[in-house]
């Protein structure tokens, strides 16, 4: 008892000097069950999403999701990408609600959905695109609307680039688009359909309806937009316009006149016959669709065709399709940047701002850009510079590959194995021949063997050029341009083979030749060397004098010659006269400077690139 009693005292003394705990319940990280049924599911839908990615986004397996995928009678592995239609059936299935992907990230800025306020919103012009076959008299019939001549000078009467002019009718603007309708520039065409609100179909009404009319009309229906057939060359004798309005009919086009909703207007652009109804169909059209755009805001839009001038540097021509383009605003274009520096229209008229729906011809760009890349402009320079550095890193990352180099030389022996592509990469001095020659090679197969074009840009060729070729297995074709004398050292020193051609067509017959092991040139070009202009003088009865600094190789008396100007060729000849100093001599090498004219040319320039070559004579195996 005693030592219960000396105990009881001190457990009792215990209990009464401890303080009471509260009684707290456990806290847990695990959610509420209902939170989990009253909150709403969403699943953010993102382009080319693979099974993979919407079974992590739905929360189930990828196992569960190719069942799922083999319900709906789809077998798929986990790496294929499925369509949105499917995508949402799961997902509903699952209980999420799908929304599309909210772009946040200002390098995607072409993926951004603008959305603007409707009270911001202002009347904009009509962007129309004129599209139909070959010779059935598009650019005649815009040379009608615009009273002004183009067609004389196009080579062989076919547009080779797309041209975008805005007229004037009532007060009121129409923008054009003149789409390429030979076969060669299908690509150009599709990107001229991008951007319109109306399209007019031209058929000649001597001819009825064409492959090439076909395709335009595909092309037109794929943008959704509204289509006025223009019943063309009405004033010919053998014109059969019901001819034209039962073949358009099977094809769903049904006539105004018939019941259906396609309007059908009779012209006849070399007599300037229908022209006013067909611009007050237009004008109908615009103010039922009533087309709007917000031009209080930073513009957005796209590029129609881009090239690189001689004095101008890369120039593009853009349409405005949302916001106004001010002269300094900072501009990024696909991969390229720039500060625009002057803005003009297709009559040269040079103007400060460009508004919604008008065509513009900007300079001030870095770089060429690509026909149909976005642009959107900026007011920060520094953010310009990160967001298309940004970009082109994406690109690059997309493009190499690696694999081994070829030429064309050793394609023969290759016939036995694997590798049945042959990847180039083109450069140009015009987007429009860019296109033709794009299209017209990725035509080619034979014997199992085609062409891949893994880049197509204009410009002067570049290391980055030579980078991607060494990386891709590919060769680089220049069209009209050649590299400076340090990127055909580099090409040398990875094994790129650049091939340069001045005549379209004797590209395509080079690369089948070498596809069908026959190619073996009787004569064959060497660059012998290359000069850089670093003064001029001008003397009577002789011409301008250049005096130049040998930069690479060797240049001979008697050597062809081409003057590169920005990469360039502006005028191919003969020297005319090689000096060192006063005294007339048959080569300057690499280093030493020297002076020269060259045969019936002289408007040479400080910065010119004189580049020398021999033809050498090639024995035939």
């Amino acid at each position: 008892m005693r030592e219960g009693s000396d105990f009881m005292p001190q457990y009792n003394n215990h209990k009464k000097n401890t303080p009471k705990k509260k009684f707290e319940p456990r806290k847990s990280n695990v959610p509420k069950r209902e939170s989990k049924d009253t909150s709403e599911k969403i699943f953010t839908y993102k382009p080319d999403m693979n099974v993979a990615q919407v079974a992590e986004g739905l929360r189930i397996s990828n196992a569960a999701m190719i069942k799922k995928l083999m319900g709906l009678g789809l077998m798929a592995s986990v790496n294929q990408i499925i369509d949105r239609d499917t995508i949402e059936v799961i997902a509903i299935d699952e209980g999420f609600k799908v929304q599309d992907e909210v772009i946040t990230d200002v390098t995607r800025f072409d993926e951004m959905n603008i959305v603007d306020d409707p009270k911001d919103m202002k009347k904009r012009p009509p962007i129309v695109t004129v599209m139909g076959h070959v010779d059935h008299g598009k650019t005649t019939l815009l040379d009608a609307i615009r009273k002004s001549r183009v067609v004389e000078g196009e080579a062989g009467g076919i547009t080779q680039h797309i041209g975008a002019y805005q007229v004037v009718r009532n007060g009121e603007p129409i923008t054009f688009i003149d789409t390429p309708g030979h076969a060669a520039f299908t690509e150009m065409r599709a990107r001229g359909a991008k951007v319109t609100d109306i399209v007019i179909l031209v058929v000649a009404a001597d001819d009825g309806v064409m492959p090439q009319t076909i395709e335009a009309l595909d092309h037109a229906k794929a943008a959704k937009v509204p289509i006025i057939v223009a019943v063309n060359k009405m004033d010919k004798a053998s014109a059969n316009p019901d001819r034209v309005m039962t073949e358009l009919s099977e094809k769903g086009l049904i006539p105004e006149a018939w019941g259906g909703k396609t309007p059908y207007v009779n012209v006849s652009a070399l007599k300037k016959m229908g022209i006013d109804e067909l611009l007050d169909v237009i004008q109908l059209i615009s103010e039922i669709e009533e087309f709007k755009a917000n031009p209080n805001r930073l513009a957005k839009g796209t590029v129609i065709e881009a090239s690189l001038d001689k004095g101008r540097g890369a120039v593009a021509t853009l349409i405005v399709e949302t916001g106004t383009l001010k002269t300094g605003d900072y501009i990024v274009i696909g991969n390229t940047y720039g500060k625009v520096r002057t803005m003009q229209d297709d009559l040269k008229r040079r103007y400060q701002e460009a508004l919604p729906s008008q065509p513009i011809e900007v300079t001030g760009l870095n770089e060429v850009p690509q026909a149909g890349d976005i642009f959107m402009a900026f007011t920060d320079e520094r953010l310009t510079k990160d967001i298309a550095s940004s970009r082109q890193s994406k690109q690059k990352e997309t493009e190499l590959k690696q694999v081994k180099k070829t030429s064309l030389d050793s394609m023969f022996g290759q016939m036995e194995s694997t590798e049945k592509e042959l990847n180039i990469i083109i450069k140009g001095d015009v987007q429009g021949s860019i296109e033709a020659l794009k299209n017209m090679l990725e035509k080619i197969d034979i014997n199992g063997f085609h062409v891949n074009v893994v880049r197509s840009s204009v410009g002067a060729i570049t290391e980055n050029d030579v980078t991607l070729a060494n990386a891709s297995n590919a060769i680089i074709i220049g069209f009209n341009v050649r590299p400076t004398a340090a990127v055909k050292q580099e090409a040398d020193q990875q094994g790129v083979e650049i091939r340069l051609y001045s005549i379209i067509y004797r590209i395509a017959e080079d690369i089948e030749s070498a596809l069908k092991g026959m190619l073996a040139p009787t004569f064959e070009e060497i660059v012998t060397g290359q000069a850089e202009i670093r003064e001029t003088f001008k003397v009577s009865k002789v011409g301008t004098i250049a005096g130049a600094y040998v930069t690479d190789g060797v240049i001979k008396r008697d050597a062809l010659v081409r003057v590169l100007r920005n990469g360039i060729v502006v005028y191919e000849g003969k020297l005319g006269s090689l000096k060192r100093f006063k005294d007339d001599v048959k080569e300057v090498r690499q280093g030493y400077e020297c002076g020269f004219s060259i045969e019936n040319y002289n408007d040479i320039k400080i910065g010119d690139v004189i580049e020398a070559s021999q033809m050498k004579e090639v024995e035939v195996d």
